[in-house]
């Protein structure tokens, strides 16, 4: 379980689960859950944002149900009255997969994102990113403040756990900040599912930056943003030649100077899917077809980095 700022992720907690968010939610917060939905156990589970430990009072109850076809219930429950559910018929999770959620915190609700949203639904989002009320009128203000000890808490409501510990649980990198250029190693490699999360701030005056997976000497993955061309290149380097650039983008360039921003890249059998800030921005085809061998990350050029998961 991550968190886009400074404090330290939990990892591979006992289910059910509770953990203090540090500084409670505030608007730009983002929170990753990983884990693996178990074939056998149960048919629902929920990741409610609450204050305090009692459950009487939760911002937002996030909770997949795998009866009826699947869909997933949002609600806030206030002095332990719940308020009316927000039902999204469409499952985004499956029984036996490993899954990424994200949480977005807003002043004015919640999104949530599934890994990176494909590409086969440029402009149906929906399933795929879910929103629920924050602030019901008269009881939370826009700043948040009375959420100070805001908690993530994840249940099971059938005998039997819904989240198994992966074989390789991600590397976490809490660091407030790191030193540019930054390498470390991805432990076991890519493969289907594997997901490399990045935030950081772009400089003010920045020209460039890049974010390399690297297998050997060679770069199977360039991700660079060039402020200068206002693009974001990708492309493949093998035995120091370049492939074919790959530039076009379905929206604008989704990273702005001096402002900060998040990347996840999750592995797929063909491709790897790329989403900045929470969208989906581009599919890149893998060139180096060994994925396993690709298990070095390289991050340098004209940005601060303020948090790393492998």
């Amino acid at each position: 379980m991550a968190f886009s700022g400074s404090q330290a992720p939990y990892l591979s907690p006992a289910i059910p689960f509770s953990g203090t968010i540090q500084g409670g939610l505030q608007d730009g917060l983002q929170i990753t859950v990983n884990g693996t939905v178990l074939s056998s156990s149960g048919s629902r589970f929920a990741v409610n944002f609450q204050t305090g430990f009692s459950g009487n009072d939760i911002a937002f109850h996030f909770n997949p149900r795998f009866e009826d076809g699947g869909y997933v219930v949002c609600n806030t429950r206030q002095n332990g009255s719940w308020g009316p559910e927000e039902r999204k018929m469409h499952m985004p999770l499956q029984k036996g997969m490993p899954f990424d959620l994200c949480f977005l915190v807003q002043s004015s609700d919640f999104k949530v994102s599934r890994n990176p949203l494909p590409t086969s639904h440029p402009r149906d989002p929906q399933p795929y990113q879910l929103s629920s009320p924050l602030q019901p009128p008269g009881v939370w203000p826009a700043n948040l403040a009375p959420i100070t000890q805001t908690v993530i808490h994840t249940v099971q409501s059938a005998p039997g756990q819904m989240f198994s510990t992966p074989a390789l649980p991600p590397m976490m990198y809490p660091h407030p900040a790191y030193p540019v250029p930054f390498v470390t190693t991805i432990p076991g490699g890519l493969y289907p599912s594997k997901s490399i999360i990045l935030t950081g701030t772009v400089l003010p005056s920045a020209q460039r930056f890049h974010i390399n997976l690297c297998s050997g000497s060679h770069i199977a993955f360039h991700l660079n943003p060039r402020f200068d061309e206002n693009a974001v290149v990708r492309n493949t380097q093998i035995n120091n030649c370049w492939g074919s650039e790959e530039r076009s983008l379905p929206r604008k360039m989704p990273f702005v100077r001096g402002q900060s921003f998040s990347v996840w890249i999750l592995c797929d059998a063909h491709c790897l899917k790329v989403a900045v800030d929470g969208q989906h921005l581009f599919e890149y085809y893998h060139r180096l077809r060994n994925l396993s061998a690709i298990n070095k990350l390289e991050v340098g050029g004209d940005i601060q980095l303020t948090h790393v998961q492998t």
